[in-house]
């Protein structure tokens, strides 16, 4: 799987999430800030980002939305299977 892909499940998350009401911002914060990170690993050498602690994010914003965000959890799992498919 691309780097594309990738960046192609982030555009979907973002949209899903655009779409989708009683999204706190926290939450939208955290997003953006997972969404940045994985830009980095995916354009640059991933040894300039902590690939685990980016890991970690998503683990936590996936964990946000398995109850009252499935659409956008599947996103976030679709991403973390493609990172693994790219060998972050």
């Amino acid at each position: 799987m691309s780097d594309n892909k990738v960046k192609e499940l982030l555009a979907k998350l973002h949209r899903e999430l655009e779409n989708t009401e009683n999204v706190d911002s926290e939450t939208l914060q955290m997003v953006r800030d997972l969404d940045e990170d994985i830009h980095r690993l995916v354009d640059s050498d991933a040894g300039v980002v902590d690939i685990d602690s980016v890991l970690d994010r998503a683990n936590s914003v996936e964990t946000r939305f398995a109850v009252d965000h499935p659409v956008a959890e599947r996103f976030l799992r679709e991403i973390m299977d493609a990172l693994a498919k790219v060998g972050i």
